[in-house]
């Protein structure tokens, strides 16, 4: 199984119309991303007829972006016209790796815990009610999921997305859940408001989130918040997942503490700490 992509281009174009008191965007610029969005997400080489109407514009717009996106090396064509991503997004990953604190730190402390050694470790961020991973670690022992940078899950049934739904209020959570809705990847999925707070509620007393078969059948995922100086929304959370079979409680208890240890080193090296 592999990690969920924004697939659903009528999902991507919301998130570019902004709601009341947001930033007015600039409509070719909003257009433009939205193309590079579903190029990103196709996983093959699209049309250009299946792109305008997936993404509901007319085929003369999508057409004259599409060239402007070839030039710059952001899309590109095959000898069949279908489009795909361009290779220029490679330098923007590569620049805002650099740039990033919050990968940086990742990177630098992820292999100082010892429980965490071999198992896959990864980094994420809330984008409105899914998480995107921004870093990976991957562990010596085969999951059940091909976590990837870049790969995106719903945020209500992974531990990452609970540890950072948990610093938000419950109304925004109600209102992002609500546009989203529930998506069930396995039958013990959370699939509603009331019982997603439940969880939210064991992260804010716990410090931690737990996604027990949720995003895949015989898996675990514990995850932690990483805060940043000043805000009080977590800016990032880190989660760990193993094979639920063989987890002896010891096991369990020590990769929890680890978990944790690492979301708070991350923070205290942003500046931030748990509120």
């Amino acid at each position: 199984m592999t990690a969920p992509q924004a697939s659903d281009t009528a999902k991507t174009a919301a998130r570019a119309h902004p709601k009341a008191g947001a930033p007015r965007l600039v409509p070719a610029v909003a257009r433009a991303t939205l193309l590079v969005d579903a190029l990103a997400a196709a996983g093959r080489p699209l049309a250009l007829a299946d792109l305008a109407r997936d993404l509901d514009l007319p085929k003369s717009s999508v057409h004259g972006l599409l060239g402007t996106l070839v030039a710059l090396g952001l899309a590109r064509r095959d000898g069949d016209g279908l489009f795909a991503l361009g290779a220029r997004p490679l330098q923007w990953a590569d620049a805002f790796a650099s740039q990033s604190g919050l990968l940086r730190a990742f990177e630098r402390r992820a292999g100082e815990f010892a429980a965490l050694r071999a198992e896959t470790v990864m980094l994420a961020v809330l984008d409105g009610a899914e998480v995107a991973y921004l870093a990976c670690r991957q562990g010596s022992r085969a999951l059940a999921v091909n976590f990837r940078v870049g790969g995106r899950f719903p945020a209500a049934v992974t531990s990452s997305g609970k540890a950072m739904l948990a610093s938000l209020p419950d109304a925004r959570i109600r209102e992002l859940l609500r546009d989203a809705g529930f998506a069930r990847l396995t039958r013990h999925s959370v699939t509603s408001i009331p019982a997603l707070l439940r969880q939210v509620e064991f992260v804010r007393a716990n410090g931690y989130a737990i996604d027990d078969e949720e995003t895949a059948q015989g898996m675990q995922c514990f995850g932690a918040p990483v805060f940043a100086l000043g805000v009080a929304q977590a800016q990032a959370a880190v989660a760990v997942s193993v094979i639920k079979a063989g987890l002896t409680p010891r096991r369990r208890g020590e990769i929890v503490r680890d978990i944790v240890g690492l979301a708070a080193s991350i923070s205290t090296q942003l500046g931030g700490e748990r509120s």
